[in-house]
């Protein structure tokens, strides 16, 4: 977890990727909960072009991947949904900036179908993670601790299953990097029932 003195000297950024035929449940989700969280959420296309999500929706992102290759980012966050999650695997961007930003240990996490752009940057060996059901490959699997979990941490990888899990995903996130009490100060208005 970061250290709260580090918190408050900066906003933390996230760079959230949009692929075409991206899940859009899980693309809004962790966007307004980061941005909710105090998050500075900047969203990237693969192109100039909107966003055609998996169930139609349009999402417009704010800028493309090429124009922020040499920012700065605390964490990157990739929507599952396909085709999207096969087009975040096949970005050459995209994988660069997974590898750098592995590299000099900031947070990378993706849920449902996006593990596999993990899985394809070399990200996943030995670690413990989770994904949407059959989109990692079997013998992907065999190299990592796979749970069935709805959020899986392990180190500066976090995974998720799926649409119904951004939720917990997006929250584990904000735990993650600003702790239980901004989760719960975000998490409280959501109305989410107790269990």
């Amino acid at each position: 977890m970061a250290n709260t003195a580090d918190i408050a000297k900066k906003q933390l950024k996230v760079l959230v990727p949009l692929a075409q035929g991206c899940e859009e449940l899980e693309a809004v989700t962790v966007t307004d909960l980061l941005t909710r969280a105090g998050m500075q959420v900047v969203t990237a296309g693969l192109d100039s072009n909107p966003v055609t999500a998996s169930r139609g929706m349009v999402l417009i992102p704010q800028t493309t991947i090429d124009k922020v290759m040499d920012d700065d980012f605390d964490l990157i966050v990739l929507p599952g949904g396909l085709p999207g999650a096969d087009y975040l695997q096949n970005s050459e961007q995209v994988q660069t900036k997974l590898k750098q930003m592995a590299a000099n240990n900031k947070t990378v996490a993706a849920i449902c179908a996006a593990p596999k752009a993990l899985a394809s940057a070399g990200l996943l060996d030995g670690k413990a993670i989770t994904s949407y059901p059959g989109s990692l490959d079997d013998s992907e699997i065999n190299n990592m601790n796979y749970s069935n979990n709805s959020v899986v941490v392990d180190g500066n990888i976090v995974t998720s299953r799926g649409p119904g899990t951004a939720m917990d995903f997006a929250l584990t996130l904000i735990e993650k990097h600003l702790g239980k009490d901004k989760r719960n100060e975000v998490e409280a208005p959501l109305m989410r029932p107790i269990n």
